[in-house]
């Protein structure tokens, strides 16, 4: 793989950068305090090609990957306004459809994807299965006489399920082998009668609202199932890696945008006769942080590039070390960040207080380290399973 982005790469970045500074975070930031959607930065993304950049060229996407969406959420996190939905729309929903839909939903749903005239949210947490996706209990049986599809069961921490069109939900389904269940994925569109949503009360302040859903006996038709149902893990990891990659992405910007607001504020504030940036205890943690923030974007490209090679075994592995590394990069880079400013740094002046709550979610979600840690000791280390 590369290790020096090329130089249409290096073009796409700096015009997205540039489109992520002519809104920035006090613009995240108010529309944020007035309940609203970052709908014009959302907006104006679609109309650049950015949001569908990921997304094949014959349903009104990119013709790029997953290396180029994560480009896109990182710049517009460095600028302080980045895109939870970015994550779940085009790069979860959008990949899964492009790589298992029926060509009917490939063309229902890429192109408004791709425009961002829609979105789609996922649903995959349970109140009590939590990261143990085998004990997911959302239930699918075939109604015998229609052959619709009745879904039933509980989703907790669905993201933007209020302005989604659908959500692509997962559920399990009975081999008719084995009897034993396997995951399988639908399209739920949001007006589904049986299909129920509550929003959760959350102390973390975001555009993207979460939400529990209930899903009670919701009939849907035969063709709302994506992909193969015997497919199974197959087509729901070709949605999990690339959520982990875009995770980092979002970790990545975040993590660059608290550093540049430090290190700008070091070269300027003076105490004594020198700016603090000249003192060692603050000018080391700042290049650690960076170095740290660099190391995980190299991770991450590496699995965005094995993603969109067509290596889902070795983008699962990276994936999950890309988001672990991210995440920590990116909780050292607030901290720092924070401690550098001081008093100031927790003044709505500077903006850096909030992103410590937000940092903490990417180390919890969309899964957490210790389950990251749990997959690499066991699936690279070959150590014995603990769980």
């Amino acid at each position: 793989m590369p290790v020096i982005e090329s130089e249409e790469h290096k073009a796409f970045r700096a015009a997205v950068a540039a489109l992520g500074r002519s809104y920035g975070r006090d613009y995240l930031t108010s529309t944020v305090g007035s309940g609203h959607h970052p709908k014009e930065l959302w907006a104006e993304a679609a109309e650049l090609g950015y949001l569908g950049v990921n997304l094949p060229e014959e349903y009104g996407g990119g013709g790029g990957g997953i290396t180029e969406l994560s480009i896109v959420l990182e710049e517009l996190g460095a600028a302080g306004c980045p895109l939870l939905m970015l994550v779940v729309s085009p790069a979860i929903c959008g990949t899964v459809i492009a790589r298992f839909g029926t060509e009917q939903q490939k063309r229902e749903w890429l192109p408004a994807l791709a425009d961002g005239t829609r979105t789609m949210a996922f649903g995959i947490t349970e109140p009590d299965a939590g990261s143990n996706s085998h004990r997911i209990t959302t239930t699918a049986r075939r109604d015998p006489d229609s052959g619709d599809w009745l879904l039933t069961g509980r989703k907790v921490f669905v993201s933007g399920v209020d302005n989604a069109a659908a959500t692509l939900v997962v559920g399990r389904t009975e081999d008719a082998r084995t009897g034993n269940l396997k995951p399988c994925l639908f399209i739920v569109p949001r007006d589904t009668e049986g299909f129920q949503r509550r929003a959760i009360d959350m102390e973390l302040n975001a555009s993207e609202k979460q939400f529990e859903l209930v899903l009670d006996d919701v009939r849907l038709p035969a063709d709302a199932l994506v992909g193969d149902e015997d497919a199974g893990l197959l087509q729901l990891f070709a949605g999990l890696n690339p959520e982990r990659i875009m995770s980092a992405a979002f970790s990545i910007g975040m993590g660059r945008y608290a550093l540049a607001k430090a290190v700008a504020y070091a070269r300027e504030r003076t105490v004594w006769k020198t700016p603090i940036g000249a003192h060692q205890g603050i000018a080391h943690p700042l290049a650690q942080a960076h170095i740290e923030l660099e190391l995980s974007r190299l991770m991450m490209q590496k699995a965005a590039h094995l993603y969109d090679a067509g290596d889902d075994i070795g983008a699962g592995e990276a994936a999950n070390m890309a988001k672990y590394a991210a995440a920590e990069a990116c909780v050292k880079a607030v901290d720092q960040a924070v401690h550098t400013l001081g008093g100031n740094g927790l003044t709505r002046e500077f903006g850096l207080a909030s992103l410590i709550t937000a940092a903490r979610v990417s180390r919890i979600a969309p899964v957490s380290r210790e389950m990251i840690l749990n997959y690499v000791s066991h699936q690279t280390l070959g150590l014995p399973k603990s769980y």
